[in-house]
């Protein structure tokens, strides 16, 4: 049976960077070789915008855009230190995962110009400026305040569509998070409303050439598979969309968890295994 490598398209949170996630971006990368990555892909949140569009337990904290901004800066600086400090065990991408609210039009090209990342991951945390992801509570308030889950699914797809084409992000991080708390996620993707911005949005993403990020992170959270869905991940096969794995890892703890379970999903559909690299952004 062929040796298929593990490797993170998503990954490489730090507790050192990232208020919800444990450890030093050094323990975690020396994690990644331990258990012998060839590449892995850093990719730290962007930094939040304006205050009231922090993610809850960092307004508790009491961080702020401007701190965070610095922190960002330091995480760039370090990740660049890393790559070259650890160049003959392991390749690594200083990246940066999106965001999608107001304002990121003009700021995510500000940070890409500024710090010049390895790639970006194209992600969706926010729908009409209300985050989605938090917790259950926080869905549930969002999907009420736009009309209701059917149409949180749609805004959600048309910010996905129209960040993909301003962006062109190398990675499509977690596709379906949207599903994230949604019980019927299953039956909800199958409706034709939602179903069409699906397929429009992987066209989009064949036709820029774009990787999909395989997201294992759900499986530590109790659901029963990665963002990619089954049913999308079918399509994207037999359009040719490339998909990779990510661990989205968030700790020491958590680095190429259920990776094994993911690379059997993707071999199992016949995807290719000799996994694609992300485009690494030209200046």
């Amino acid at each position: 049976m062929k040796n298929i490598a593990s490797v993170s398209v998503h990954g490489g949170h730090s507790g050192q960077f990232c208020h919800h996630a444990t450890n030093t971006l050094e323990e975690i990368i020396q994690q990644y070789i331990a258990k012998q990555f060839p590449w892995v892909g850093i990719t730290e949140h962007a930094p939040g915008i304006r205050q009231e569009l922090l993610y809850p337990d960092q307004q508790a904290a009491g961080l702020t855009p401007e701190f965070l901004l610095k922190r960002f800066s330091l995480y760039m600086t370090e990740c660049r230190r890393l790559q070259e400090k650890y160049r003959s065990q392991i390749r690594i991408f200083a990246a940066i995962e999106s965001e999608t609210y107001s304002g990121y039009k003009e700021f995510m090209p500000y940070l890409i110009a500024t710090f010049q990342p390895d790639y970006v991951v194209g992600s969706v945390h926010f729908v009409d400026n209300m985050g989605f992801d938090y917790s259950r509570e926080q869905y549930d308030q969002t999907a009420a305040a736009v009309g209701g889950k059917d149409e949180l699914y749609c805004r959600y797809f048309d910010q996905q569509y129209e960040m993909l084409q301003l962006l062109r992000p190398s990675v499509v991080g977690h596709f379906d998070l949207i599903r994230i708390f949604d019980p019927d996620y299953k039956a909800r993707l199958l409706q034709p409303q939602i179903m069409a911005k699906i397929k429009r949005n992987l066209e989009l993403i064949k036709e820029l050439d774009l990787l999909m990020d395989f997201n294992l992170r759900s499986l530590l959270k109790s659901a029963d598979e990665p963002y990619i869905s089954r049913v999308i991940l079918q399509m994207a096969r037999d359009m040719g969309i490339a998909v990779v794995p990510g661990d989205d890892s968030h700790g020491v703890g958590n680095v190429g968890a259920n990776m094994a379970t993911g690379i059997a999903i993707l071999s199992e559909l016949g995807f290719d295994t000799d996994w694609r690299e992300p485009k690494v952004l030209r200046y």
